[in-house]
């Protein structure tokens, strides 16, 4: 037997609601993304070069360390989401007021993963900044072969 109260329909989110779960789930992306990219960018260059000179080994052992130093990187990067995400609460992005059932409708739920994927995708791009310094010392490797 079904209560008055389970046979009522919620309404789906408004707009205005579905936005607020997009930026909510964006925002610790982004920086988790920035973080993510701008940390193997910078340490796992490093780590692959120290490796490979040091120990002389080939391109392909060399790519492979770099997938190790990489999956490493991740794993520590992926450590300071919690960080990120206390960061983005401090700033003032609350939480969306949603009922439980409106929270798990469709419209929610691909609002949030979509906000998530843009949100760690515009983190990466940013997280490339990195790239920016790593010219100078390539040009200077191929003038001296």
């Amino acid at each position: 037997i079904l209560t008055s109260l389970e046979k009522l329909e919620v309404a789906p989110p408004s707009p205005g609601q579905l936005k607020h779960v997009f930026f909510h789930n964006a925002l610790p992306f982004v920086g988790f993304g920035f973080l993510d990219n701008a940390i193997m960018i910078a340490a796992g260059t490093q780590i692959e070069l120290s490796i490979g000179v040091v120990l002389g080994i080939s391109t392909m052992a060399g790519k492979y360390c770099q997938i190790q130093n990489r999956l490493f990187l991740f794993s520590c990067s992926s450590s300071l989401a919690g960080y990120v995400e206390a960061l983005a609460s401090r700033l003032g992005l609350s939480i969306p007021d949603l009922t439980p059932k409106q929270a798990d409708m469709w419209q929610t739920r691909l609002s949030a993963h979509l906000g998530k994927a843009i949100g760690v995708t515009i983190g990466c791009i940013l997280g490339m900044f990195p790239l920016l310094f790593f010219g100078d010392e390539e040009e200077k490797l191929e003038e001296k072969n």
